[in-house]
Parts: structure tokens; sequence; C-alpha cells
């Protein structure tokens, strides 16, 4: 029918020269091509003698028109697990066990609800909330409420929907609900109350939770991802996390309180999702997991060889990290399994813990205070300008120049995508039918611009994100420009007493000598740059790149595998 009413008008379009026009709901003709309006209405003979004049009729404006259609009716747990299922199905793709989704992950999101009694209970709270939603107004007062907040979400961001000041123009105690029970201020049915309907020790689900539950998830398969890979994975954008609600189906209507509860500003915490996973395992009373032995990808020793090939250091290190492993007690499988019943238990953060092994092995073996290293590669550049055969001997100076130069590319590469990062939703979101032309209109032009300044700017059109690779870095001995010392000797820093290889060095630095009480300040040591040597600040922030985590995590971790490893010669020194 549109179609027939707009084929008398043959004109080309002012924007894109294209003769394909439409009809809005007010009578004017659009582009179907571009999206652009023009004043142009259709006209009309009136039929009346008298006047034998012609008018402007807007036939479709005369119409009454629909109210804003707010689509099928949803829950907010249901919002939550359609991500978490489009999060499962992406991680699937990339390798992981196809157990996790239907098995794993569908098991713990159904006790969650039941614990949090949202579904399979004898009442959930969805019930509860058509029974405490206010009563029913008349429609000229839900209408009325119904244009006052489309007004305002048509006209604001994704970030301005997300503050209260998007729709704090209506006062609350306005707040009205459709025939269905929905309140006008969300398009989900509980969206306003969700906020604000949890009692004291129930978890309230974010987007942050649904990694914590992906991440348990890999937890119970023992699959060889750690937090920190997932964690880079969403950063990368092969998880879907910021702006995941831009999938949702057609039928699931957002807008309002929607975006407080969905819309993601930020990327995620280590810490804050390394504490939602714990508190998660804990409220859904998950038994013991299964155990993680020396065979597990989570093992230290295992965990080791991978960090000491990702940051470029040599294989012999790695007895050394085994018997830091084995001296300190952390590879012991009842240390490392998690036990959600037992609230004394460990909560390991198992990436961070191989990390501090191998620091404290560089400290044990080069001391790293910013003199002994630099005596030990002088050392080893002789030892190599003589010994022109065999396996060249470790000098960590040229290690570190190395090392420096790709870590100086790869933080400028980070920064880079994340200056270009788009935060706003690429989907242009719709609220209202009427505003649908406009807002198509304003992205077809966000895109073209985008496409002209790449073409002047030289730039690369962005192409489908490769594969990702637990490894960041790649160390060949086929390129010269990264020279890679995963073959070489610990020769220089090692001496051999009666069979028994040991240091060249016989004194160690703690960072810290006493520890701080985890459960009153929140930490167990403390880190500022200014206290430590250069060379252990530039290892830290290193690893800390690598593991996209703060450089004071890892030196949490340091002080207390430190003060686990000479536990006993503190303890004597205290008792001095």
């Amino acid at each position: 029918m549109e179609e027939e009413e707009a084929r008398d008008y043959h004109e080309p379009c002012v924007a894109c020269s294209v003769v394909d026009w439409g009809i809005t709901e007010e009578g004017k003709y659009y582009c179907r091509s571009c999206h652009t309006v023009i004043e142009r209405t259709r006209e009309v003979l009136t039929g009346d003698v008298t006047s034998n004049a012609r008018a402007q009729s807007i036939s479709r404006g005369l119409k009454k028109k629909n109210k804003f259609d707010k689509g099928l009716e949803w829950y907010v747990c249901e919002g939550f697990q359609y991500i978490l299922w489009k999060q499962a199905e992406a991680l699937q793709s990339l390798g992981v066990s196809k157990q996790m989704k239907d098995e794993v992950l569908s098991n713990f999101w159904r006790r969650y609800l039941q614990k949090s009694k949202q579904a399979y209970c004898e009442k959930p709270l969805s019930d509860v909330t058509h029974d405490t939603l206010p009563m029913q107004t008349t429609d000229t007062e839900e209408e009325l409420d119904i244009t006052k907040i489309l007004s305002l979400a048509s006209s604001a961001t994704d970030t301005d929907m997300a503050s209260e000041s998007s729709f704090g123009g209506v006062s609350s105690s306005k707040t009205s609900v459709n025939s269905a029970g929905r309140s006008v201020w969300s398009g989900s049915v509980d969206g306003r109350l969700y906020l604000t309907k949890w009692k004291k020790g129930d978890i309230r689900m974010s987007m942050p939770m649904t990694l914590a539950f992906c991440y348990l998830a890999l937890l119970w398969l023992r699959e060889s991802m750690t937090l920190s890979d997932l964690l880079r994975l969403v950063m990368d954008g092969h998880i879907p996390y910021l702006n995941a609600y831009k999938d949702f189906p057609e039928e699931m209507k957002m807008y309002g309180t929607d975006f407080k509860i969905f819309h993601e500003q930020s990327w995620p915490s280590y810490e804050d999702v390394h504490k939602k996973m714990h508190a998660l395992a804990e409220y859904i009373e998950l038994p013991s997991f299964p155990e993680i032995t020396d065979t597990s990808f989570l093992h230290p020793n295992i965990l080791c060889i991978k960090y000491l090939m990702e940051v470029n250091l040599p294989d012999e290190m790695h007895s050394w990290t085994c018997k830091v492993v084995k001296k300190t007690g952390i590879g012991k499988t009842d240390f490392l399994t998690l036990h959600p019943e037992n609230k004394s238990a460990q909560k390991v953060k198992y990436d961070i813990l191989a990390m501090a092994v191998v620091i404290v092995v560089l400290k044990i073996l080069f001391l790293l205070d910013d003199q002994y290293e630099w005596l030990l590669a002088n050392y080893a550049e002789e030892r190599n300008k003589n010994n022109k055969e065999g396996c060249p001997v470790f000098d960590i100076e040229k290690w570190y120049i190395v090392v420096k130069n790709a870590l100086d590319l790869e933080q400028k590469k980070f920064n880079e995508e994340r200056i270009r990062y788009l935060w706003r939703c690429e989907k242009p979101l719709l609220y209202a039918a009427m505003k649908k032309s406009v807002v198509l209109k304003k992205r077809q032009m966000v895109v073209d611009l985008q496409r002209q300044f790449r073409a002047l700017s030289g730039s690369i059109e962005p192409t489908e994100k490769p594969t990702p690779s637990l490894f960041q870095l790649n160390w060949t001995e086929e390129n010269p420009a990264q020279n890679c010392f995963h073959g070489h000797s610990l020769a220089g820093v090692l001496q051999q007493k009666g069979g028994i290889f040991t240091t060249l060095n016989s004194g160690y630095w703690l960072c810290t000598t006493k520890l701080c009480k985890e459960r009153v300040c929140g930490h167990v040591a403390h880190y500022r740059e200014s206290d430590f040597p250069h060379t252990y600040q530039f290892v830290l922030n290193f690893f800390s790149f690598l593991l996209r985590v703060k450089p004071s995590l890892i030196h949490e971790e340091v002080c207390a595998l430190e003060h686990r490893l000479f536990h006993s010669q503190l303890r004597k020194k205290c008792t001095m």
C-alpha cells in the first residue's frame, strides 16, 4: 500500500540520487536508501467542487497512532540468560568443551535462579513483583507518561540513558503500569524493581557477574584458560560484553532502567570478577570442584612453562620454579582445588600465582636490585665473546633491551586500539517507531563519515578479528630482530658444589618483612614504585601488561610467596 502511494513521485533523492520513496506516519516522503526525509507531502484532490482546491492529505497521520510497541513481556533474568548463552557460544567457538553451555553453565544458572527465587520455585519473585506493583492508572495518564519518557529516550544517547538524568524528568510518584502489569520506566517487566528488591545476602546479576559464571564453568571443566585470558578475550571483542544487549531479539525492547542494568561503560576488573566468582560459588552452594593435579593446566608447574615462554626466559629456569612450588607447598591438590563450602580455603589466583613464582626465581638468580644483575650481565657477555660455540649464556641486560622494545610496541598498539574503540553501540537503538527514519539517517551519516575519513587518512578498512591465541608475544629464532632466549644457559649465574648447582649470590631481599592483615586493610602488601629497584618495577609492569592486571596484584602475590618460602628464617628472626 505504501509503495502504491509513493509510486507517483519520481524525483531523485538529493542525498543519494536514488528514486525509492516511502511515506512516513506524518505523510512525508522519505528515501528508503538513505532515509532522508523531505518536506514534500502527498497531494490529493479534496473532491469538494465548491472549493476546487488541492489539499495536503496526511492519510496515515489522520489514523489513530499506535502506542509505543514494547514488544513481548520479558524479565531481567531472561536478558542475562541470553547474554550468558552468547558468551558460552563464543567460548565454545574458541575451542572450549561443548559441555560448557548445555551442561555446566546451564546447571549453575538454574541453581542461581532457584536460590534467588527468580525461577524453579513455588512463588518466584516475578509473581511478587506483579503483586506489589501500583494500581493501574487511566489510559490518558499512561499515555502522557509514556510520551514524556519517549521524548527523553529518543533524544538521549546510549550513555545518557544509563544515567538517572535521562529519565529523571518524570516524577516517580506518577509511575504507571500497562495492562500487562509492566512499568513504563523500563522495557522489561521487572526492570524498575530489579535494583531495589534484593535482600541482604542475595547476589544480584550484573555484567561482571556473567563473566564470573563463565569462569566458574571454565574452572569446573579445568579448561586451559585462566581468568586473565578470559578478560583479555573480552577486551579484544571475542566475547560479548560491552553493548551485549544489541543482539537481543527484536521482541525484547530496552529503554529506561534497563540501560542501568545492561549498559556497561568500563572494562571488567580482575579483582572484581574474581571476588564475584567465589561469592557466587558459595551462594549457589556448589560442591568441591574437580581436583587440580600436577597434570592440570592450572597447576603452577605447567603455567610457569607457559609464562617462561611468554616472557622469553631460559627453559632451564623451569627446574627452579618447580623447586619453589614444592618448597612453598602451592602445588598441592588441596591448596589449588576450589572448595566453595570451606570459607577458610585459599582463593587462588592461578595465573598471578604462577607469575609470582617466576619473579621469585628471577630474584633468587639475579637479585634484581639494580646492581647485581648488571654485574652478572657483564660476566655473561664476556663468556659469550670467548665462547662462540655451544649454548650461549643468558644475558639479562640483553634480555631487558629486547623485551622492553617489544613491550613498547605492544603498549603503543594497545593504546591506539583503545583510542579508536567505539564505546557507543554500533546498532542504533530505536525507542519509538516515529523516530526510526531519523535515527537510521543519523547512523548512516556516521558510517559514511567514518568511511570517508578512513579513505582520506589511508587507514585500512577494519577486518574480522583474527583467531586469538593464548600467547601474545612470539619469540622465535627465525626472527633476528627479536632474539629468543629460551635455549640459553644459566651457567653464568650458577655454580656447582658437590654435584649440586647453587646460585652465585647468597643474598635475597624481601619485598616486605611483614604482611598486612587482608581482613583489615584488604591487601596483603602495598606497592609504591619509588620504593623498589627499577629492574623489579620493569618486571612487574611487563608481567602485569601480559595479564592485563595492576602491578600491585602481582606484587602482593610475590610478597605472600616469599613469606611462604622463607617462613622458617623469618620466624627465627622474629624470635631473636
